[in-house]
């Protein structure tokens, strides 16, 4: 059923993605990788938050702040960062653009993360009601193979819907002002729009993990190996801190992440999950979502994500 997608889907999701965000600091500065200071590139609501919202991190960390996950692969491609963390689709179009990394830790599964959704007034009731209607989301972003599976459950392709590729801050005024029918989306914008009149049309239960995994640049591998060790080690503690006491990581991640506090436990009520080290398994269904991407011609050929599991540092992360 892949192969029935168009090449329109093919040229909009170009490989070109948003450039690197402005603001980083002097951690961003590219060529920096000589430094021994771990910059570490993070998006809002993700495990790396509550690190920083913790300052649980060794000294001589920097942080830098990405929109999405595409703007981080770009910053490690830009030798911006060391580290990072994103969703699913955004390492395989990195790797599909010759970014060069290893993903040396994941989550657990947050298929309930991620969902599409839609105004109450439009009596939308299944994703096949969207046919014909327009449909924003983040191109190169995890929600990308979430909608990747909702047209292949549902018998359709892309030509029976009108995407519109939106970055969150363009998404949502968009959504607000029914400028789109529908937004793919994932938390916490996806708690922050789940207002008065907007429902979750389905979410990516039985579809997509939507999983985490974090990425390190080879240089940071070779030169800050401890560092990046030590990194993931109270990256795992921080979640599971996380994890057992919700209501105070509420209470911290809220001022971090600039959004009410009620949304913040809601929204890490579904996402927050273990962070875990990689395997083969994990390996195979990365794959699995590369070959689809590739097959449907989003990316220009076939890439090697298993070459890219490394799995030094499973002792830290049991």
């Amino acid at each position: 059923m892949m192969r029935r997608y168009t090449a329109a889907l093919a040229c909009a999701l170009a490989l070109t993605v948003t450039a690197l965000t402005a603001g980083c600091g002097d951690g961003g500065k590219a060529g920096a990788s000589e430094s021994k200071e771990l910059r570490v590139g993070y998006q809002r609501f993700a495990s790396l938050s509550l690190v920083k919202a913790r300052h649980a991190e060794a000294p001589g960390t920097t942080w830098s702040l990405f929109e999405s996950g595409p703007a981080l692969t770009e910053g490690l491609k830009a030798g911006a960062i060391d580290i990072g963390e994103v969703g699913e689709a955004p390492p395989i179009f990195a790797a599909a653009g010759k970014t060069d990394f290893k993903i040396v830790a994941t989550s657990a599964p947050v298929p309930k993360g991620e969902a599409v959704l839609v105004k109450d007034k439009s009596g939308f009731r299944s994703f096949k009601d969207l046919k014909g209607k327009k449909v924003g989301l983040n191109k190169g972003s995890n929600v990308n193979w979430l909608l990747v599976k909702l047209l292949e459950a549902n018998g359709m392709t892309i030509d029976d819907i009108d995407v519109k590729y939106l970055k969150p801050a363009e998404a949502r005024p968009a959504f607000d002002n029914d400028q789109i029918d529908a937004w793919i989306i994932w938390d916490p914008y996806f708690a922050l729009a789940e207002t008065p009149g907007v429902r979750v049309l389905v979410d990516a239960s039985g579809l997509a993990n939507n999983r985490e995994y974090v990425l390190v640049s080879p240089e940071a591998l070779e030169k800050k190996p401890e560092q990046v060790r030590k990194f993931l080690e109270t990256l795992r503690q921080t979640t599971a801190w996380g994890i057992a006491n919700p209501d105070e990581r509420g209470r911290l991640l809220s001022p971090e992440l600039k959004i009410p506090l009620d949304t913040t436990l809601r929204a890490q009520a579904r996402s927050a999950q273990p962070i875990e080290p990689v395997t083969a398994e994990i390996g195979n269904e990365i794959q699995e979502i590369a070959d689809g991407f590739a097959e449907l011609k989003l990316i220009p050929g076939r890439v090697d994500m298993k070459s890219r599991i490394d799995d030094r540092f499973t002792d830290v992360l049991k």
